[in-house]
C-alpha cells in the first residue's frame, strides 16, 4: 500500500525545546489517522510539518514519495482545517468556499460550481448566499470542511476541527467525517487531545508525548493492548498495577495495565478492596477502591447495587484481562 505520508527521523526544535524529537511515521493512502495526545506533545507541530507551515530541524517528510521539505503549503497538495475555522466574515459562504479557487485562477461559474458541489457534499447545500455570522458552530466547521475539500486534496489535515462544538454536535460531526471518509477514499490526518474522538474514527492511532511517538496502532490494540503506563493511563484512564502485585498475580516484574470495566465486585474468592467513593455517570457508576497501596477504578452497570463508601469488598478479573507492559526497572 502507498504511504501518504512519511516521516523518517524528524525533529524540530524551538530553540532547546524539542517540541518533535526523532519521529518515525507512515500513513497509508486513504487511512483516517489520528495523532492524539495531551497539549504539548508534538502532534500539531507534527501536523503543522506536514502541511508547510512548519520545517523539520533534521529528517526527511515525504508526501506520496516526493520529499518536501522546503516545498510551500501551496505546493504541497494537502489543505488544513483548523479549530477556529478561519473563514473571511465579510465573503458570503460560496466565496469562502471558492477562495482557494479563486486564488489559482478559476473563473467565477467554475469555482462556484465546484463550491456548490461541495456544499452539498457536507449537507449545507443552497448556503451559498449567507454570512459565516448567520450559521451555527456547527455549521461554520461544515463551511471550513467544504473550503478544504473544494481544492481536491490528496491529503486533509484536521487540527482538532471538533473542540469548540458541543458535547451532542461533537459526536454528530464524529460520524460524518467518518462517513465523508469513506466516501471520498483519501488520506484524513485528524489531531486531537480527546482520546474518544480518536478511537470512535480512526483507523490508527499514535499517542504521542513530550515530542515523541508512545505507540501507533488501530484503536483496539492502543485501548485493550497500551504499550506503556502513559498510553494506558491516557487513553481510557486505565488501572496501573504496581509491579509487587503483578509478580504475586503473574511472576513477572511488570507494570500491568487493567481496565476499570473488567473490574467485578465478587461475594467471595477475589481480592480485598475498600471503597473509597463512587460517581454515577449515567450508563455505569464508577467506584474507587483501596487495593492494598492501589488506587484503581471500578466500572459497574447503573442497574447494579453500589456498596457504601468505607465498604469493603471483594473484587476479581479474567486473567486475560490483564495486560503486561514495561518491565520494572
Amino acid at each position: 500500500m502507498t504511504n501518504a505520508v512519511s516521516f523518517s527521523s524528524v525533529s524540530r526544535h524551538f530553540g532547546t525545546v524539542r517540541a518533535v524529537d526523532d519521529v518515525d511515521l507512515s500513513i497509508a493512502e486513504g487511512e483516517f489517522f489520528a495523532m492524539l495526545g495531551p497539549s504539548g506533545s508534538g502532534k500539531t507541530t507534527c501536523l503543522r510539518l506536514i502541511a508547510g507551515f512548519e520545517q523539520p530541524t533534521s529528517g526527511h517528510i515525504e508526501i506520496f514519495g516526493t520529499k518536501v521539505e522546503n516545498v510551500p503549503p501551496y505546493r504541497r497538495n494537502v489543505n488544513t482545517v483548523f479549530q477556529d475555522y478561519a473563514l473571511f466574515p465579510h465573503m458570503n459562504i460560496i466565496d469562502n468556499v471558492a477562495y482557494g479557487l479563486m486564488i489559482q485562477g478559476m473563473g467565477k461559474a467554475e469555482r462556484h460550481k465546484a463550491a456548490n458541489e461541495a456544499l452539498e457534499l457536507v449537507a449545507l447545500p443552497g448556503y451559498g448566499d449567507r454570512r459565516p455570522g448567520q450559521l451555527s458552530g456547527g455549521q461554520r466547521q461544515r463551511v471550513a470542511l467544504a473550503r478544504a475539500l473544494v481544492n481536491k486534496p490528496k491529503v486533509l489535515l484536521l487540527d482538532e476541527p471538533l473542540g469548540a462544538l458541543d458535547l451532542k454536535l461533537r459526536e454528530q460531526m464524529q460520524e460524518e467525517l467518518k462517513t465523508l471518509q469513506r466516501k471520498l477514499g483519501i488520506t484524513f490526518v485528524f489531531v486531537t487531545h480527546d482520546q474518544g474522538e480518536a478511537l470512535s474514527m480512526a483507523d490508527r492511532v499514535a499517542v504521542f508525548n513530550d515530542g515523541k511517538i508512545q505507540q501507533v496502532g488501530s484503536p483496539q490494540d492502543i485501548y485493550q493492548r497500551p504499550q506503556s503506563r502513559f498510553v494506558a493511563d491516557f487513553v481510557g484512564s486505565s488501572n496501573v498495577l504496581e509491579p509487587g502485585f503483578v509478580k504475586q498475580l503473574t511472576g513477572k516484574n511488570a507494570y500491568a495495565s487493567l481496565r476499570p470495566e473488567a473490574v467485578r465486585i465478587v461475594q467471595s474468592d477475589g481480592h480485598a478492596a475498600t471503597v473509597t467513593g463512587s460517581s454515577y455517570l449515567g450508563g455505569t457508576t464508577r467506584v474507587g477502591l483501596a487495593l492494598g497501596n492501589m488506587r484503581i477504578n471500578a466500572l459497574i452497570p447503573a442497574d447494579q447495587s453500589v456498596p457504601e463508601n468505607g465498604a469493603s469488598v471483594q473484587i476479581s478479573w479474567q486473567e486475560n484481562e490483564l495486560h503486561l507492559m514495561e518491565d520494572a526497572q
